[in-house]
């Protein structure tokens, strides 16, 4: 008997694109990139055209103000490029990610051939650097898929990484660029220096991010007023964080029972 799979995009709309170029953000340190790719849906009123559901994320859902459920998943935006200079794009924003590492392989590679079916060219994954203190004007860090891409980009202000600053990239953001390879797409991950602390949202990475990507894009969007939208997402982000924080307690209790162990420590 056939297994289904644990992880599957849901298509609502079917949009025509040129040359899209996919942007990737999802929850992380700081949550550099979920700010910056929902901000940057947000400024360019990004229409969503499908959701991704795994049973690689969280157990749960969170109850809505209005006594509804919003179960936990990833979503796809397009926007149309306005002027000949510009891409269409395709931005990937997300409530999680998976929990563990089969399901970060099995999750990317359904995004990566959901890509191909749009004829992506070019993924651009966003995220934060941790460096274990306050940053005021953060460094943006890029690392590609090809030596040639990460040098093209060198003349927008970022680091080029030669594995001494960023040795690992765990994640999405990571795994999309080193996989992306064998779908024959370029790939760069945009990384800004931040505290490192998860739940904490820091607008200023986001930014920094940000400035960079509206110059490769040829886009322009209003970043006044990300801070203000930051701080409406922090209650969110920290509901967030503490459910999956309970569920995960949850789990590890279980197998501790079933060890029949008195503790189980997680470091992850």
């Amino acid at each position: 008997m056939r297994k289904d799979k644990g992880t599957k995009i849901i298509l609502l709309e079917k949009p025509r694109l040129k040359n899209p170029i996919l942007i990737q953000g999802l929850p992380g340190v700081g949550n550099v990139g979920r700010i910056a790719a929902g901000y940057l849906i947000e400024e360019l009123k990004a229409k969503k055209f499908a959701e991704l559901i795994s049973s690689h994320f969280m157990p749960l859902v969170l109850v809505n103000p209005d006594s509804t459920t919003h179960v936990l998943k990833n979503e796809f935006f397009y926007w149309k490029a306005k002027k000949k200079n510009q891409n269409d794009l395709i931005i990937l924003v997300g409530d999680s990610q998976s929990v563990d590492p089969i399901g970060h392989y099995e999750i990317v590679t359904e995004v990566l051939n959901f890509a191909k079916k749009f004829k992506v060219k070019e993924i651009f994954t966003l995220g934060g650097l941790g460096i274990g203190e306050k940053v005021l004007e953060p460094k943006v860090i890029a690392i590609s898929n090809n030596p040639k891409t990460a040098k093209q980009y060198k003349k927008y202000g970022v680091i080029l990484d030669n594995g001494s600053r960023v040795s690992t990239i765990v994640g999405a953001a990571g795994l999309v660029v080193g996989l992306s390879r064998y779908y024959g797409i370029k790939a760069t991950c945009f990384l800004a220096e931040t505290s490192g602390l998860i739940a904490f949202p820091d607008n200023k990475a986001a930014e920094a991010v940000l400035k960079v990507l509206i110059k490769i894009l040829k886009i322009k969007i209003d970043l006044t007023k990300l801070e203000k939208r930051v701080k409406s997402m922090e209650d969110y982000i920290k509901k967030m964080i503490e459910a999956q924080k309970g569920a995960l307690y949850e789990q590890l209790a279980k197998l501790a029972k079933e060890k029949g162990k008195e503790e189980i420590t997680y470091i992850g």
